[in-house]
């Protein structure tokens, strides 16, 4: 009954392309041309950060920037390289009112974080603040950890972070300035114990810099969190 459904509905409404809106074969995918441009990210990367390597030889290496100043988490992982061809993508899922994308994406990401989820305890959401969840009527990250809950063993605790300070949009801010931005904005939530002894997964839509991601991976230290990693649906990549 649930295929004969799905087929009427594609009948009904031609599945499209997640990006271009062109006509796909299956709801939930790319088609050949948007799939081409899109940068999927995979081995050989930082061990830590998860930045891209152009060299094979460079497999299970730290990168420089990680040496020079190691972040706090433990491991990071992104699905695709956030760019011109996937800015797109992922501006649809966060602002046009498309949380559905999130069961799409989910895979991308569980393959990208495959060593990251094998044993991790607690999928943790970024969160965001309630007047902005409220004016988006969803948070990106919390969508991507629930759906990745699918592909994992991990269980979905949205509550072990909350957002108290509404802080202003990073888009176009330097380091520095993220840095002053997310001072403060994040505190423990009221499931914050159940982090103790844990080994956690934050989840957000993109790594950029790591102030955000660096400021709750602080709260959660302090909450007892034995191993913080990260995974996210894109990151950018900088020049080797």
């Amino acid at each position: 009954m649930l295929r004969a459904a799905n087929w009427v509905l594609d009948l009904v409404m031609p599945p499209q392309c997640l990006n271009c809106r062109g006509q796909v074969a299956a709801q939930g995918g790319l088609c050949p041309s948007c799939w081409n441009e899109i940068h999927f990210l995979a081995q050989p990367c930082c061990v830590r950060c998860g930045h891209p390597f152009a060299d094979q030889a460079q497999t299970g290496l730290t990168c420089g920037a990680c040496l020079r100043d190691p972040p706090g988490f433990d491991r990071a992982r992104a699905a695709f390289s956030y760019d011109a061809a996937s800015k797109g993508l992922v501006l649809s899922f966060k602002h046009a009112d498309r949380p559905g994308m999130a069961r799409a994406f989910a895979p991308w990401m569980a393959q990208a974080a495959r060593d990251l989820l094998a044993d991790a305890d607690l999928l943790v959401p970024v969160p965001l603040h309630p007047l902005r969840l409220l004016q988006r009527r969803y948070n990106q990250a919390a969508l991507l950890a629930q759906e990745l809950g699918r592909h994992s063993k991990a269980s979905y605790c949205p509550d072990l972070l909350r957002r108290q300070r509404r802080t202003a949009p990073q888009g176009s801010m330097s380091r520095s300035e993220r840095l002053r931005n997310i001072k403060g904005a994040f505190a423990l939530g009221g499931q914050a114990d159940r982090a103790a002894g844990r080994r956690l997964v934050l989840v957000d839509d993109v790594l950029t810099t790591g102030a955000t991601i660096g400021a709750c991976t602080e709260l959660l230290r302090a909450a007892g969190a034995t191993r913080v990693d990260v995974v996210t649906l894109a990151r950018v990549v900088f020049p080797q």
